[in-house]
């Protein structure tokens, strides 16, 4: 029985896909649930699996190509394809051996003569050489000077009579080879841009800084990140600290959680934050919900979830979807100081950095603290400086007295 493989329903606000790659030929035997094809939406990659074991008799949509929900992309003949007799495998091989000689043969007996640039010609033509003596080291075994330099040494060096004095070869050095390679972007790529662009032309972005001397956080985390992951079965990590302390500010500051929607400011009273995380795909922002009532240990595990699904590529849409402010953490990629992009709608993002120890000036004495630099890149249309820098001194405050997030004040 032939069956349609057909594009699964599309998340909500996602209107196409591109078809990444095809994990199976035409002609190929398949297995129930086997990933057939992967679709790439502007967020996310979603797999479409085999709806039966059989043979994928033809594929109708090739790579690349823009494809919509219920498009019919292959056609798969369900059989049962565990019952394939030993001889008939045997067989298959052969057959497919056979082609791949006779292919080959018939690639070296149709190969065509090489093009040869006029200034290799010329060389050529010089030293009365055929151009099917030399090997080509170029793209497509295309020969170039330096090839025929190469020969004419080689076979000097093998025409020299013992006693002789050894032939020079004044040769000119052959230019560095100078390559491009174009490759279109990929949806999350072009999404990416898309919304960085939109966010430059349609907010006032301006971004303040502060630094947060981390001791105590530090000290904090050495005297109890064993017990804390034999506890919890996670690691202690610097986000859980950021993401109460954020909290805690927007807690006082309202309007960094809000929202711009035409002339409208939406005040959110709740705290989804983004926490940007890298993938091979490029950088993700699933979204923590309700961080407000979340334990350290709590954070710990859902960002360790998030960031396992950004590696394998399983991070959903629901993960992706909403948020009312955004932490990004440059610091580890070893920067210093930057300045982050808003994340439309949201009013602001804050960014975390590198930890270095500079000497610092406490109580008229110089000592070596553990320093970090923090940005704010806020919406200048619905946030003033004045609650911008008040928020990051907020933050800044709490991690420099951790007691402040325990007893809130």
């Amino acid at each position: 029985m032939s069956i349609e493989i057909k594009v699964p329903p599309l998340p909500e606000s996602v209107s196409d896909a591109t078809l990444v790659a095809w994990h199976k030929k035409a002609g190929e035997a398949v297995a129930r649930d086997e990933n057939l094809v992967d679709l790439e939406t502007d967020k996310v990659v979603l797999e479409v699996p085999a709806p039966a074991s059989g043979t994928l008799l033809k594929i109708i949509v090739n790579d690349g190509a823009t494809v919509t929900a219920g498009d019919v992309l292959a056609v798969l003949e369900e059989r049962d394809v565990s019952v394939t007799s030993a001889a008939d495998t045997k067989e298959a091989a052969a057959a497919a051996a056979a082609e791949a000689v006779a292919a080959v043969a018939s690639a070296q007996n149709e190969r065509p003569a090489p093009k040869l640039s006029p200034a290799v010609r010329r060389m050529l033509d010089e030293h009365d050489l055929d151009a099917a003596t030399v090997s080509g080291s170029g793209k497509g075994g295309r020969i170039t000077k330096s090839d025929v330099l190469t020969y004419l040494q080689s076979h000097s060096d093998e025409n020299v009579t013992p006693g002789d004095p050894a032939p020079v070869l004044v040769t000119a050095m052959p230019p560095t080879a100078r390559t491009e390679q174009r490759v279109p972007m990929t949806r999350l790529r072009a999404r990416i841009a898309e919304r960085m662009v939109t966010a430059q032309q349609s907010a006032a972005m301006l971004t303040t800084f502060n630094e947060i001397d981390l001791t105590k956080v530090i000290s904090l985390r050495k005297r109890y990140k064993d017990p804390f992951e034999k506890e919890h079965g996670v690691r202690l990590g610097f986000m859980s600290f950021f993401a109460r302390a954020t909290v805690d500010a927007l807690k006082k500051f309202p309007v960094v959680n809000a929202s711009v929607e035409g002339n409208d400011i939406i005040y959110h009273d709740y705290y989804d934050i983004g926490i940007a995380v890298s993938s091979k795909r490029g950088l993700m922002v699933p979204i923590l919900r309700d961080v407000d009532q979340m334990s350290f240990a709590d954070t710990e595990n859902a960002i360790f979830g998030l960031s396992q699904k950004a590696r394998d590529g399983t991070m959903s849409m629901d993960d992706l979807t909403g948020g009312t402010f955004t932490i990004t953490n440059g610091g580890v990629f070893g920067s210093l100081l930057s300045t982050p992009i808003l994340n439309p709608p949201q009013s602001a993002i804050l960014g975390m950095h590198s930890i270095q120890d500079r000497p610092m000036a406490l109580d008229g004495e110089i000592a070596v603290r553990p320093m970090m630099y923090v940005a704010l890149t806020y919406d200048h249309r619905i946030v003033d400086g004045r609650e911008a820098v008040q928020f990051l001194v907020s933050i800044k405050q709490s991690l420099e007295d951790p007691g402040r997030l325990l007893l809130q004040v």
